[in-house]
């Protein structure tokens, strides 16, 4: 069993398996020379020979348990024929929502506009580099999609000011993502991912009487489904203001943590595996500063099933060095 199914599904304390959110990518020298011969990012990410190589570079690099595969939220409007394109130094920008148009496109449609990305995590989980470790696959949470979906842009705190005006069109976009989020999941899980994170990017955004609609019923709905699969599934519903109603009512099989929260508030409250928490930016400090942050968050955890990552992606800036001395803190942490 690999040290992360450990911690999961035996509630194992006596090891800190570690990965890391964004770990292919960015801050990579290797992945910089294939990313500037390849500047159309979703073209990059639909490349299943070069998705799977650069999933696989920083375990060539670094003693991680797990490949998470190297795609993005957006493949699922993308898949659903909204435009999806990045703009260097500015983000992921989004054509107009054509809801006449998405509610025709079927399945067979669907995964045959992505299915280089389940054909990547077929070659990445069957590399022998993985054995005993994870294949990590993902989606983004429901209401992280509806916001790029209708904002067309990253919020960046702030929604369109008209966002909510047609209730009756975001519940029936929220319905579709639903569904094909269901059919993206199990095709990844077919192709050979072992475990399914759920990304809630945005879901600090909400009032708190908003949750119960747009993020702990469709997000339980996913989590079920995950699990009716035989797979654990991990949510990382980052900035929301209550981790423990949210573990309550979505029973995640993990909760990934983000760095605002206090560690010690979540090992009072929450009784299932943890995961993550650590400020990505604690990455660009020193070594001395790095080791002492990364042990205060394993001996908060010490004696709870905790899977050690980041509170959020690793940081474009961050050398590869401290991904290392991370890397080694953890492994030698007794």
């Amino acid at each position: 069993m690999s040290p992360i199914n450990k911690v999961i599904i035996n509630k194992e304390t006596t090891i800190s398996p570690i990965w890391i959110m964004r770990q292919a990518g960015r801050y990579l020298p290797e992945f910089r020379e294939i990313r500037k011969e390849n500047t159309d990012f979703i073209k990059l990410c639909l490349n299943q020979d070069l998705s799977s190589v650069i999933t696989l570079q920083p375990l060539k690099r670094f003693e991680l348990d797990a490949a998470i595969i190297f795609s993005d939220i957006l493949m699922l409007p993308y898949g659903l024929g909204q435009k999806v394109e990045f703009e260097r130094n500015f983000g992921p920008k989004l054509g107009e929502l054509n809801i006449n148009e998405i509610i025709k496109t079927d399945e067979i449609d669907f995964v045959e506009k992505i299915y280089n990305v389940y054909k990547a995590i077929k070659k990445v989980s069957s590399d022998p580099i993985l054995n005993n470790k994870n294949t990590i696959g993902f989606v983004g949470a429901p209401w992280t999609l509806l916001v790029y979906m209708i904002n067309q842009q990253s919020p960046k705190k702030k929604l369109k000011e008209n966002f909510f005006k047609d209730n009756f069109l975001i519940n029936r976009i929220l319905l579709i993502i639903e569904k094909f989020l269901k059919i993206h999941i199990k095709q990844q899980i077919e192709s050979g991912a072992n475990i399914i994170q759920i990304f809630d990017s945005w879901a600090g955004l909400l009032d708190e009487k908003d949750l119960p609609n747009y993020i702990y019923t469709p997000t339980l709905n996913l989590v079920n489904y995950v699990k009716s699969l035989n797979v654990p599934v991990i949510c990382f519903p980052r900035d929301i203001k209550n981790y423990k109603e949210f573990c309550d009512i979505v029973k995640p099989d993990v909760i990934s943590i983000d760095y605002n929260v206090n560690p010690k508030n979540i090992i009072k409250n929450i009784k299932i595996p943890v995961q993550g928490g650590l400020d990505p930016k604690i990455l660009l400090t020193d070594k001395e500063t790095l080791k002492k942050e990364t042990i205060k968050y394993l001996e908060i955890f010490k004696d709870h099933p905790y899977i050690f990552n980041l509170g959020h992606g690793v940081l474009p800036e961050t050398n590869p060095e401290m991904v290392k001395c991370l890397v080694q803190t953890v492994k030698e942490y007794k």
